[in-house]
């Protein structure tokens, strides 16, 4: 099966049928991809080669409500919510019996990867994230931040509203392409990129989980019950152990970049910040080669387990 350019397969895993693109040698050390909203697997077209290239197994999955992913049961809840994306993550882990992968991704793959690492280290042996520690403190969602930087999340007000739930519904791709813009102000994508990520959004599930997760995020819609527990543990903003390596874009426009120290405190073990210049917030997609040496150097050569940064 084919979608667009990259193949794919699908296996259950908790509440999913996840689709995926699975590349390299079966039997390698697997990494795993995670994209972020609104975008697709695609944004990891020129990492996945470099990873293959380098003797790692790479699998990229679609997240809930993104592509041919589907839920398994038709009256689940549709819950974009932080504790959904780490227990589908952890789930899609188990289903393809993959043994420590490093986890690689960014937006809402990065926060899922962050809460995998936080709550359950054990699975995992190291991790690439942009934009740093990236789980929710949902009881400081009312605290404002500064004017400029509160601009840039319009879309998290326009979806609070009846208005922007029928807006998002008409204007799937229309509405990533200001996200894009603004996310990412010096990549110059093209209509055939925005095109291509776009036909995830056609996804049957797409705009109830982006809405769910966005009023969720801001305390505004409550969480599924059968992530409660999940939600608990991560409002105490676990720490993460694992090997990791943060990156800042320096050209993204929504998520100015830092140093990183405002993060340490969440994390315990070896970590590496790295500032990638003239990249946005899709960061594998316009800094690929920065992106993938971030995942190589998170990990010792293939066959000689999990190293440090």
């Amino acid at each position: 099966m084919t979608l667009n350019s990259l193949p794919f397969e699908t296996i259950d895993a908790g509440e999913l049928s996840v689709a995926y693109v699975d590349a390299g040698d079966p039997s390698a050390e697997p990494v795993v991809l995670l994209h972020g909203y609104p975008y697709d697997v695609h944004a990891f077209s020129e990492v996945i080669p470099m990873l293959v290239d380098a003797g790692f197994r790479v699998v990229v999955p679609y997240l809930r409500g993104h592509g041919p992913t589907r839920f398994l049961n038709d009256s689940a809840p549709r819950s974009g919510q932080q504790a959904a994306l780490g227990a589908d993550l952890l789930a899609f882990i188990n289903a393809l019996k993959l043994e420590q992968p490093i986890l690689a991704g960014y937006d809402w793959g990065g926060r899922a990867a962050c809460v995998v690492a936080a709550l359950w280290p054990e699975r995992i042996s190291g991790l690439v994230v942009v934009n740093g520690y990236l789980i929710q403190d949902i009881s400081a969602s009312r605290t404002p931040i500064r004017p400029d930087l509160e601009a840039g999340f319009w879309y998290f007000w326009y979806f609070a509203t009846a208005r922007g739930v029928a807006g998002l519904q008409q204007n799937r791709k229309q509405i990533a392409d200001v996200i894009w813009r603004r996310n990412s102000p010096e990549w110059p994508f093209s209509d055939a990129q925005l095109d291509q990520a776009a036909a995830a959004f056609d996804n049957p599930d797409y705009v109830d989980v982006v809405i769910h997760s966005y009023r969720h995020r801001l305390g505004l819609a409550p969480g599924a019950p059968a992530y409660e527990a999940l939600e608990q543990r991560l409002a105490l903003t676990p720490t993460i152990s694992v090997p990791t390596i943060t990156l800042d874009g320096m050209a993204d426009g929504n998520f100015p970049a830092t140093d990183g120290s405002q993060h340490d405190r969440f994390f315990t073990g070896p970590r590496e910040h790295r500032q990638v210049p003239h990249a946005g917030h899709n960061l594998p997609a316009e800094a690929p080669a920065a992106f993938g040496a971030a995942i190589l150097a998170v990990a010792e050569p293939p066959g000689d387990g999990a190293g440090t940064p």
